[in-house]
């Protein structure tokens, strides 16, 4: 392994599709649903067990075995309704869509946008109960999960500010004559092991460790300092006294653990922890580092493209990302539409790949933007780690990780782009990178799109929705409507012009919890939260 050199400092749209059995719902109800349908099942099981009172009037027998089976059914309609409701919310359309609704927004909502108040990255921690996202100004916005909105029923995804604190500063490099910007490009959590919480963050060319704990318990009585922390003099210690802990109003305080620096060359666009929770890596343009969670001073360089004559250089690393379960695994992603599994097991520097992911391209679609357009912006192991999801310009693909030659899926993300390639090129909208994300169990996908859309496809029933992310929706409980562009000829009233798209705002970052139908989306420097019922 060749050491770098480092100085020292529920589905989407219904039910899961696993049998005919209903699906347990994760969130709240549980109690009530298991009650009403063991009610009903106890109201079946009574009309089962009863019999006629004698009387010398009694109806025939099959008159009344009769009557008795239509009472049957009619508690085993409402047994299945009761169940229905409680694993389904009971917030459907028609055709067995979910409906998304508007939950909370953060940040205002004035046109005067700051740059730095820009939000870069957004991620929820593993449990979802916590939310961070980054921003251009090099702020970290830790958001918690209201514990109310987790009782009541049912669930709701309410968010409070838990944590604010600044992570990086804008910093000047005076070898290379080089500004470094105090912008976050990445947020991970690590698993959590005890109290405290802690992640990573990490701009153009520094990483860092953030412990964040909570404080409610004071210490005073101190013999050797004063209630000022300043240190007294031990002449005027007469006598000792025993500490005593005192209650004191919650902090939540936020610190640097670890500081990873001075081991990429170029700009770092990734970071990812491991399966195993002690190393993580983190990548750049042209190489890949593996890291200790417990060294800041050395890593070690796990894959390296950079050419030896750097007018030969053809692509470069894009996104990368630690397989889920398989600590030794890992892929990486380029600017020319490929993604390349890793085994670190085979070779200390990983330059010669395991598996290559490459589609083949379409002569039909041959153009002078094709190679921009298939470059990946960003990839995402499935949470099971068997499938991947792949974001290019124009559209999100999913991969099965035994299958190298195409993808087993393709979703077209906003095609009535390509007839406008030539004039996002000049205004630079081509090379906006647009990030991916998949749901708690892996059945739908969530990408960004611009004009504030952002999109959704369940892969169980291959239906897909475009939803606007804006302040004529954020109202409490507003329902998302579906929004629909059309490039030509008659349109309906609701639908968008292709001609009025605004390209300025734009829906780079979205996450989407781990357990729950509950998701957010980073509209410049506004975080929107939607949820499937209320």
């Amino acid at each position: 392994m060749r050491h770098a050199g480092v100085g020292v400092g529920v589905g989407l749209w219904g039910p899961s599709p696993r049998g005919d059995r209903p699906q347990k719902d994760k969130g709240a109800g549980k109690g009530s649903a298991k009650a009403a349908a063991l009610h009903a099942v106890q109201s079946v099981q009574s009309v089962r067990g009863s019999s006629p009172p004698p009387s010398p009037q009694s109806p025939p027998r099959q008159i009344l075995a009769k009557s008795t089976e239509m009472i049957r059914q009619s508690s085993l309609t409402r047994l299945g309704c009761i169940i229905n409701t409680a694993v389904n919310g009971g917030k459907r359309s028609g055709n067995g869509d979910t409906q998304w609704y508007f939950s909370q927004v953060k940040g205002t909502l004035d046109d005067d946008v700051t740059e730095a108040d820009i939000i870069s990255c957004v991620e929820f921690n593993h449990d979802g109960d916590l939310l961070a996202t980054g921003d251009k100004g090099g702020r970290v916005v830790i958001f918690q999960r209201d514990p109310v909105s987790k009782s009541v029923i049912p669930r709701r995804g309410e968010y409070n500010v838990y944590s604010t604190f600044q992570s990086h500063e804008p910093e000047f490099d005076y070898l290379k004559s080089l500004e470094i910007e105090e912008k976050i490009n990445k947020i991970r959590w690590l698993k959590r092991k005890n109290q405290a919480h802690f992640l990573l963050s990490t701009n153009d060319k520094t990483i860092k460790l953030w412990k964040v704990s909570e404080r409610d318990k004071k210490v005073e009585g101190y013999n050797t300092k004063e209630e000022t922390g300043q240190a007294r003099d031990p002449s005027c210690i007469t006598q000792l006294r025993v500490p005593v802990i005192k209650p004191m109003e919650l902090m939540v305080e936020a610190s640097p653990r670890r500081i990873f620096a001075n081991a990429h060359t170029y700009h770092i666009n990734s970071i990812s922890v491991n399966s195993d929770q002690e190393t993580y890596l983190s990548a750049d343009d042209l190489r890949i580092n593996l890291w200790h969670l417990e060294i800041t001073d050395q890593s070690f360089n796990i894959v390296d493209i950079k050419p030896t004559n750097m007018e030969e250089l053809t692509e470069v690393i894009t996104a990368a990302e630690f397989h889920p379960v398989e600590c030794n695994l890992f892929v990486y992603s380029s600017s020319k539409g490929t993604i390349r599994l890793c085994d670190m097991r085979a070779a200390a520097l990983c330059d010669r790949h395991s598996k290559l992911f490459e589609e083949p391209e379409d002569p039909t679609n041959r153009s002078f933007f094709s190679e921009i357009i298939s470059s990946i912006s960003d990839v995402k192991l499935s949470n099971s780690g068997r499938y991947m999801i792949s974001r290019d310009y124009l559209s999100v693909k999913v991969w099965d990780l035994h299958m190298e030659t195409k993808p087993i899926e393709s979703y077209p993300v906003h095609e009535y782009l390509r007839s406008k390639l030539c004039s996002l090129y000049e205004n630079d909208c081509i090379f906006d990178k647009f990030e991916c994300c998949w749901n708690g169990n892996d059945s739908a996908i969530m990408t960004g799109s611009y004009n504030n859309f952002f999109r959704m496809f369940d892969r169980t029933t291959k239906k897909d929705a475009t939803l606007e992310a804006s302040r004529d929706v954020a109202k409490p409980k507003t329902l998302l409507k579906p929004r629909k562009v059309c490039t030509g000829g008659k349109r309906k009233k609701d639908d968008i012009s292709v001609d009025c798209l605004d390209f300025n705002k734009k829906i780079l970052h979205t996450a989407w919890h781990p357990l729950e139908n509950i998701i957010a989306v980073a509209a410049t420097n506004n975080l929107f939260l939607f949820q499937d019922k209320f």
